[in-house]
């Protein structure tokens, strides 16, 4: 096995299992949730949403964090460090007051202009946001703790810290909701991240390359400004491709409610292949910079590796739904016309998650050698061309939004891999001229 494909494989399933018990954690919190009635599911499903969406603000110092602590350690340079481990302190100290008092105090008109109305789930969705809200800070903090540590190289940390949070939250979770309703599942999902944050900061300072006591190279203004420039464009990214997806769920809904049950369904079950995406796209950004940090450019040879491991999980998985797709709507328990639905559904997504895996994969050497501001410009196309095309195709039901998917997916595929073999060959024509003058 080649070197780069062992090292992506082993930074990469930690991350891919931590995703996997977030997942498993909020399904499970719902089974439990749906006890209390079908305003209290709305209300949960409303707040996770949301904290979907904050999780992007996050990336801002969460990502850039990690991208500057990966150079930092290739380059063996522990000021640098030092530097990048402040700048992501200080912004994620600047920005989290700012988000969590924002929402606590609009958490009220919040609620109401998801859900849009004022039914039975308002109260319910402000009471979760009462707890859960100020709970973001917390939650803020561990993405910043995994993202320096994933910077240092160490992957299964984290993870460690994604399956104690989860799996206290299962064993919390029928007690406080029990004990306490809605408030109790958001309680207990702050209180038991914040054991898992406690875990995390012990070991922080148990690390080996961030114990060591050195000046930094930077003014905490300076490592901040540095840290909101690498994370920014990596947060806009993630926050368009959100965006996108709930205004497809609109355009889906046009269809009917058994197309919108259908494809929810069916998207819930894409997680667990686009999450395998994401993390090797992690993989490939850390080990990027790292190498980078080395004064190594390795990007065509890490790039291609991201794309077989993420490609071969895409076979995989597309594979797994033509054949599996009756089922996998079965184990969801769907009626017969949303499982005929479902299934179409899954059975058409084949193309589109072949050609996800390749960009997504892709995405992550340009965000590790600096290119997430041209990535983020290619998420922007992708999302431009993806809603119209969506609506248009939306009259051949289910199997035209995939077709909307696959083409919005290739046209994104096609401009990355240009601008990939363009940074590359500008990279070696550099490398020519040094050698020439050396």
């Amino acid at each position: 096995m080649h070197t780069y494909r062992k090292q992506l494989i082993s930074l990469a399933h930690p991350v891919y299992l931590s995703l996997l018990a977030s997942v498993a954690a909020g399904i499970i919190n719902t089974v439990w949730v749906s006890r209390l009635g079908g305003p209290a599911v709305a209300a949960v499903a409303v707040a996770t949403n949301t904290e979907n969406v904050l999780l992007g603000i996050a990336l801002v110092f969460a990502s850039g964090t990690t991208v500057l602590v990966a150079h930092a350690r290739g380059a063996r340079d522990p000021a640098a460090i030092r530097s990048a481990v402040r700048g992501g302190w200080a912004l994620c100290a600047l920005v989290t007051p700012v988000v969590v008092a924002t929402g606590f105090l609009l958490r009220e008109p919040l609620a109401r202009l998801i859900l849009g109305g004022t039914g039975p789930e308002l109260p319910l969705a402000v009471a979760y946001f009462t707890i859960s809200l100020p709970g973001i800070a917390v939650f803020y903090v561990q993405q910043l703790v995994d993202g320096i540590l994933k910077g240092t190289g160490d992957t299964r940390t984290p993870m460690r810290l994604a399956l104690l949070a989860n799996g206290l939250i299962l064993v919390a979770d029928p007690f406080f909701i029990h004990l306490y309703g809605v408030r109790g599942a958001a309680a207990s999902t702050v209180l038991c991240r914040v054991v898992a944050l406690g875990v995390g900061l012990r070991a922080l300072r148990r690390n080996a390359l961030l114990r060591k006591k050195v000046a930094p190279v930077e003014s905490v203004r300076a490592a901040l400004r540095r840290t909101l420039t690498t994370g920014l464009p990596m947060s806009a990214d993630f926050t368009v491709r959100q965006t996108g997806t709930l205004v497809l769920v609109a355009i889906v809904a046009r269809l009917g409610v058994t197309a919108v049950a259908a494809y929810a369904i069916g998207y819930k079950v894409l997680y667990v292949a686009t999450m395998a995406f994401y993390s090797v796209r992690q993989a490939a950004a850390i080990h990027t910079s790292h190498l980078r940090g080395e004064g190594r450019d390795a990007r065509r040879e890490i790039g291609r590796e991201a794309m077989l491991v993420s490609g071969a999980v895409g076979v995989g998985a597309a594979v797994l739904l033509l054949l599996a797709a009756p089922w996998i709507m079965a184990a969801f328990g769907a009626g017969p016309q949303v499982a005929h639905e479902g299934v179409l559904f899954l059975r058409c997504v084949g193309p589109y998650l072949l050609l996800m895996a390749g960009f997504i994969a892709l995405g992550g050497v340009f965000e590790g050698s600096g290119g997430a501001p041209a990535l983020l410009r290619v998420t922007v196309l992708g999302t431009v061309v993806q809603l119209p095309l969506a609506y248009g195709l939306s009259g051949l039901e289910l199997p035209g939004v995939c077709l909307a998917l696959a083409l919005s997916m290739g046209v994104q595929c096609a401009v990355v891999a240009v601008l990939f073999r363009r940074r590359a060959r500008i990279q070696e024509d550099a490398d020519v001229a040094f050698e020439r003058v050396a």
